[in-house]
């Protein structure tokens, strides 16, 4: 990362990037009915926002909307890892596997290390895995050492895969049934602190270099030159003229766009208290029985939760706003766990879970039929309808940026920008600084790594108004700081933007419910301080 750092030094808020109700209402008005933009975003998932900030940063002027808030779709439901590309080796997408292995480098070493750290996981060889599957899953292990070779990703930056003992294997994930656990294989991929916060920042990041980001804000119908949209919050509706449309609703893409086949695939996860499972200094990567190349990933969060995922089954029909986890989902991660786990983990303590929908292109069934959604390509796409609206679909969060960058380069191709090529491959987001300038904080580790620089003065709220340096609730790290900083700063305009995606206490309903009064007297005071 250059020393140079675009962005407010430890303490600020980089000059323009803070989102409220306040800056909405304008630049609302001068949107709707206004010149027209150069470039117009449907959607702030990842890759939304990440076409904004790409945009904006080749100095076009954009807006960019979304019906409901930023990272309400796809974006927020993820693992909240940074894959580098392994999985995509075995089905022999090289392409895919080493634009992720590049891409999960630029958020490690520069657009975003406050937020991306390297995560270690054990792979458990117990009585379900054969000796020959742990030799192919090691295998598989060092060409994934490989693809961050090939990438330069740094050796500090993500430590190399190794063979463990059955000792050291329980040493760093204590729960595993110890009767016939032969060792184990330790590697290391990347691990957001928060998806949603990855989308915020990227958000703000392009809202500092003029982009209008504009929530709350539905498409009812695009053309190559604008759309017609509500303001979700009055009703009103009004167009939005642009020199080019970019489709990147996800799911919901092929709504707004004639054409456009999406083949949607849940992927859902439970979420435990971490107590019930005790210490895991380590995430697990644990083997589905009878599958070759498919794990239960267990993923211990750091704030008293752990993660159990994912699934990959296909899903028809209309698409719902909020996807849920079905009982059958639910009941094939528990058994999964059962498998390798001393620990009993029963339906009832299953204390939240999550699903989301990734979006797949369909493509066609061969002659063999629809393939599983497991086995279709995360490859994305960028397709240019006929009326010239350009629609990115496909993908993955840890590709984001190079979706956003290949959708403004059709963009700019397709109707002549005046731009140059992207820059973000090293255009740090806010918060982001080297791993020197993040030690040297002064602010809890938490908070910086949520945060990055501008954790100190998150915390400092705490100065003016000791109740803010409060826990939410009782036996969750969230402060009553960083609501009124969501407020303040990201955008946040209700309970609901607060606890499900700000923060997420959501994702357990009972912390949600012990939190809401929280929530409501933070967006309270933001509207009374207007």
């Amino acid at each position: 990362m250059s020393p140079a750092h675009p962005y407010a030094g430890p303490g600020g808020t980089a000059p323009g990037s803070s989102l409220t109700a306040a800056r909405r209402a304008p630049e609302l008005t001068r949107t709707v009915g206004g010149p027209a933009v150069d470039v117009l975003v449907v959607g702030l998932g990842a890759t939304g926002a990440g076409a904004a900030l790409d945009a904006a940063a080749r100095g076009l002027t954009v807006a960019a909307i979304d019906a409901h808030d930023l990272a309400f779709g796809t974006s927020r439901w993820s693992s909240k890892l940074i894959h580098g590309g392994l999985r995509y080796l075995a089905s022999a997408q090289l392409d895919v596997a080493h634009e992720s292995a590049v891409e999960r480098g630029v958020l490690m070493e520069r657009t975003a290390p406050h937020l991306v750290g390297a995560q270690p996981f054990v792979l458990p060889l117990t009585p379900l895995v054969s000796r020959g599957q742990a030799a192919l899953a090691w295998a598989g292990l060092r060409a994934g050492d490989g693809l961050r070779l090939a990438a330069r990703t740094a050796r500090a930056t993500l430590p190399a895969p190794r063979r463990l003992s059955a000792v050291e294997t329980r040493h760093l994930a204590p729960a595993l049934r110890r009767t016939g656990l032969r060792g184990g294989l330790l590697s290391w991929d990347g691990r957001l602190a928060d998806d949603a916060r990855l989308v915020t920042a990227v958000a703000r990041t392009a809202a500092a270099r003029d982009a209008r980001i504009l929530t709350r804000v539905r498409a009812l119908e695009l053309t190559a030159r604008g759309a017609r949209v509500r303001d979700e919050l009055t009703g009103e509706e009004g167009e939005i003229r642009a020199r080019a449309v970019i489709n990147a609703s996800g799911v919901w893409a092929g709504g707004l766009v004639d054409g456009i086949r999406i083949r949607p695939s849940r992927g859902t996860h439970l979420v435990l208290r971490a107590d019930r499972l005790g210490p895991l200094p380590a995430g697990l990567h644990i083997p589905v029985p009878g599958e070759t190349n498919r794990f239960v990933l267990v993923l211990p969060q750091g704030d008293g939760r752990v993660y159990v995922g994912l699934t990959d089954e296909p899903v028809d029909g209309e698409i719902p706003d909020v996807p849920q986890a079905p009982e059958t989902d639910i009941g094939f991660l528990l058994d999964v766990l059962g498998s390798a786990l001393d620990v009993p983990v029963q339906r009832d303590d299953v204390v939240g879970a999550f699903a989301g929908l990734r979006p797949l292109l369909d493509t066609g069934a061969g002659s063999g039929g629809a393939p599983r959604t497991a086995d279709i390509s995360r490859r994305h796409a960028v397709l240019t309808s006929p009326e010239g609206v350009i629609t990115v679909v496909g993908g993955k969060l840890t590709t984001y940026r190079r979706m956003a960058e290949d959708a403004v380069d059709a963009a700019v191709a397709a109707h002549r920008l005046p731009a140059g090529p992207s820059p973000t491959a090293s255009l740090p987001l806010v918060g982001a600084a080297s791993p020197q300038v993040l030690s040297a904080l002064r602010a809890p580790r938490r908070l910086i790594r949520r945060y990055g620089t501008e954790a100190p003065a998150v915390h400092a709220l705490g100065n003016h108004d000791p109740r803010l340096r409060e826990p939410v609730l009782e036996g969750h790290p969230v402060t009553r700081a960083e609501l009124a900083w969501a407020v303040r700063h990201e955008g946040a305009l209700d309970e609901a933007d607060l606890l499900d995606r700000r923060t997420r206490i959501g994702l357990v309903p009972a912390d949600r419910d012990a939190a809401l009064p929280a929530a409501r007297e933070a967006v309270g005071e933001a509207l009374g301080s207007r």
